[in-house]
């Protein structure tokens, strides 16, 4: 009989088996095993030569400065660490209709407007429905040689042939490699896929933008092994029924991860938004529960609407709902303010919103929350002629502690006329303290 090809591994703890098990025996893992190609096995009495190698102290490494390609999209560049290096691999995710292909389009149609040479992999669409897509971006897109295909050795054969110096592969899940025998999306055909598309960027010097399914969870979808392979993990986020955008880096090997593009989806496409500050403080309200955020996204501050709603409720228990804020966060500034400020929300619907649809995930958002419940719960706006402003972290004993860059979220502030801003500092360092201060605020 003839030997299989492949063989199964846990992803667990890397035990292998010539068939599938619900179960690893290894370790009791369940639905860990995967399928893999098995390594061709050296000749009966053949020893592989080995030689040892020199280390080198780091101090005598020479490390070249690296050319990057500009997307001639600033907000990209920015979180890419200012563009595309050659023979990287780059990973973007989504949920469906974010605008990954759009953002992916647009750059590499002006990368082929700059002299460079592109290619554009569409497994999902046939050439024909890109090219609706890619018309309402400009003429440069149209210039983008695309192939539709799904068969890996077809698209590598390609790659090799056209020697593109970006390549933009949608999406890594539809490829499939012949030489295995599960579907296409399976772990073991994208661990594969992503395996060999990396050893093509590396050795031809292409760098390759991967675009991603994810999950309900809004997790990337696939083994945790191709987050590991790839160079540059960016998350593309936002609601599809706002217009509102965010790219972040999850992972940059080549720059900072904690730099965030924002853009708007138009009629022409995904446009930068250069000051959004400017847009979320101009649309923001005087209406009791509304607070403006002055957050720190990457290395620039960002102003954003922080928007809270208590009503009593007809349900046990009450719904807690929460729009680009961590839903724990919300349940423990709760807490805080039941257990140091009296406000109990316990028999009250609370809905807090991040208005935008940006998601903010730092901690020192919790201030400006805690002050959007309060003005909710009790009616009440802050700020004589201007909407208030706060930022701060909350701890759990009722305590104000400081967060990153105070100076330059009081400079951002102060751009757009907010004067009175709440913050942990001298006079300023419990919850009460805070809660104090709004009600000076209002009272002036």
């Amino acid at each position: 009989m003839a030997r299989s090809n492949t063989l199964f591994a846990c992803s667990a703890c890397g035990h292998d088996s010539p068939k599938w098990h619900g179960r690893c025996p290894g370790c009791g893992e369940w639905n860990t095993f995967v399928e893999e190609q098995r390594s061709a096995a050296p000749a009966r009495g053949a020893r592989r030569s080995t030689r040892a190698v020199r280390p080198v102290p780091l101090a005598d490494v020479e490390a070249e400065a690296v050319a990057r390609m500009g997307t001639g999209i600033g907000e990209l560049d920015r979180v890419l660490g200012g563009g595309l290096v050659p023979g990287s691999l780059v990973l973007i995710g989504g949920s469906p209709g974010i605008g990954k292909s759009t953002l992916t389009c647009a750059a590499l149609g002006n990368l082929a407007g700059s002299g460079r040479n592109v290619l554009y992999v569409s497994g999902e669409e046939s050439a024909a429905q890109v090219k609706l897509r890619a018309e309402r971006l400009g003429p440069r897109a149209l210039q983008v040689p695309i192939v539709a295909e799904t068969d890996l050795d077809s698209v590598i054969a390609t790659i090799e042939q056209e020697r593109p110096d970006a390549c933009v592969i949608d999406s890594v899940q539809v490829l499939y490699d012949p030489a295995l025998s599960g579907s296409a999306g399976s772990v073991g055909q994208v661990r594969e896929v992503a395996g060999r598309l990396m050893r093509v960027a590396k050795e031809r010097g292409t760098a390759v933008i991967l675009v991603g399914h994810v999950t309900k969870e809004g997790a990337i979808a696939g083994p945790r092994v191709l987050e590991h392979l790839v160079d540059c993990v960016l998350s593309f986020e936002g609601e599809r029924e706002r217009s509102y955008r965010t790219v972040r880096a999850l992972k940059n090997r080549f720059g900072s991860t904690n730099e965030v593009g924002v853009f708007e989806m138009r009629d022409s496409g995904l446009v930068e938004v250069q000051d959004a500050s400017a847009r979320f403080v101009a649309e923001a309200t005087h209406a009791p529960g509304s607070v403006v955020l002055c957050a720190m996204e990457g290395s620039r501050p960002l102003l954003v609407e922080v928007q809270a709603l208590v009503a009593p409720s007809e349900l046990a228990p009450p719904r807690r709902v929460a729009n680009g804020v961590d839903r724990n966060r919300l349940a423990l500034i709760l807490a805080v303010l039941a257990r140091h400020s009296g406000l109990r929300l316990g028999a009250s619907d609370v809905f807090v919103s991040i208005a935008g649809g940006v998601r903010v995930e730092e901690p020192g958002a919790d201030l400006a929350i805690a002050l959007a419940l309060a003005g909710a719960a009790k009616g009440a706006e802050t700020g004589a002629g201007q909407p208030p402003a706060a930022f701060g972290e909350l701890g759990l004993t009722g305590e104000l502690r400081q967060v990153a860059h105070a100076d330059r979220r009081l400079a951002e502030a102060r751009k757009f006329g907010l004067t009175n801003v709440l913050h942990p500092g001298p006079g300023l360092s419990t919850l009460g303290a805070a809660l104090r201060g709004a009600r000076a605020l209002q009272a002036a």
